[in-house]
């Protein structure tokens, strides 16, 4: 099988290629490489450096599966440049999809966001349940969501939601909930919480990875899916890090409204089961900075990195 992965060279994709690889699958990583490539070489992989805007210079030959990672990824970054994100997020999805139609790709799964519901009081956040975007980057996913939907008696749609992603990555992000706590911890000894009620459902990137292995091997579960399997606030999150890393907590106001938690029931039918935890990912996280694997560096966060080197033009 051969196997596009859009994004390849982001948090996910570090992940999700080597697996990729094991299976002894071709995998192409195209990817504009803001953030670096920390890819191992190896003889099935080829990496092409591109934007996903050129839609020309995605290379589709005799591809049988995409696996379409690739955005302005999180609310500030999508926010710094409003058109920047519809073009890479909502616009190059649909000029993929039509590729991919035209030559005969036979499997598209797409990663969305489970912040696409908005603010949601439910406790059981199903697939069914409106959806409500607050931020361009949400809006942006939602629409390409709709547009992948009507391209599927051409082939294969699987659609996506995860919840926040935590865990170890080559190219590590530490703007996202886990992550970041964990990194204030053994850093400067002090979690910053802002406002703390706020329900964030999870998901290790190794399970996230693993959902997206399910759904190669299953191409016949067609449509939306919600990935995410712990539901916990940023202030237990921050408590639960200082299990493992002595560190205070102070606590401050948020501007940030966004409260959810989901409900993965129909992925779970599927026989998809996760293996690992929010702890695990807190962990792993500091086995790695512990032993100079990993470092604190401005360019594992997406936000500081794009604004240091003006990316979002």
């Amino acid at each position: 099988m051969k196997i596009l992965v859009t994004g390849g060279c982001g948090y996910k994709g570090h992940v999700l290629i080597p697996k990729l690889l094991a299976r002894d699958y071709e995998v192409i990583a195209f990817d504009l490489q803001w953030f670096g490539n920390f890819l191992e070489p190896h003889k099935k992989l080829t990496v092409v450096k591109g934007d996903v805007r050129d839609i020309e210079s995605i290379p589709l030959t005799g591809v049988d599966c995409i696996i379409h990672l690739s955005s302005i990824a999180n609310d500030p970054c999508g926010d710094l440049n409003p058109k920047l994100t519809w073009e890479v997020s909502a616009l190059s999805t649909m000029q993929l999809a039509d590729k991919a139609r035209r030559t005969g790709v036979r499997q598209f799964i797409y990663a969305s966001s489970g912040s696409v519901y908005g603010i949601k009081e439910e406790l059981q956040v199903t697939e069914e349940l409106e959806l409500k975007p607050i931020s361009e980057y949400n809006k942006t996913k939602m629409v390409a969501e709709r547009v992948l939907l009507s391209y599927q008696d051409d082939f294969a749609v699987q659609i996506v939601r995860p919840a926040t992603v935590c865990g170890y990555s080559p190219r590590m992000r530490f703007d996202v909930s886990v992550n970041l706590l964990t990194i204030q911890a053994l850093t400067n000894g002090l979690i910053t919480v802002f406002g703390g009620n706020q329900i964030r459902p999870n998901i290790h990137i190794d399970d996230i990875t693993d959902v997206y292995l399910h759904l190669i091997d299953h191409p016949e579960l067609g449509g939306i899916y919600n990935a995410g399997f712990e539901n916990i606030s940023i202030l237990d999150i921050a408590r639960l890090v200082t299990r493992h890393v002595p560190a205070g907590i102070a606590v401050t106001e948020s501007n940030d409204p966004r409260s959810y938690r989901v409900n993965s029931d129909k992925l779970l039918a599927t026989g998809f089961r996760p293996k690992k935890t929010v702890e695990d990912a807190i962990g792993e996280i500091i086995e790695k900075y512990r032993a100079g694997t990993l470092r604190d560096e401005d360019h594992f966060y997406n936000l500081k990195w794009m604004q240091q080197n003006d990316l979002a033009k």
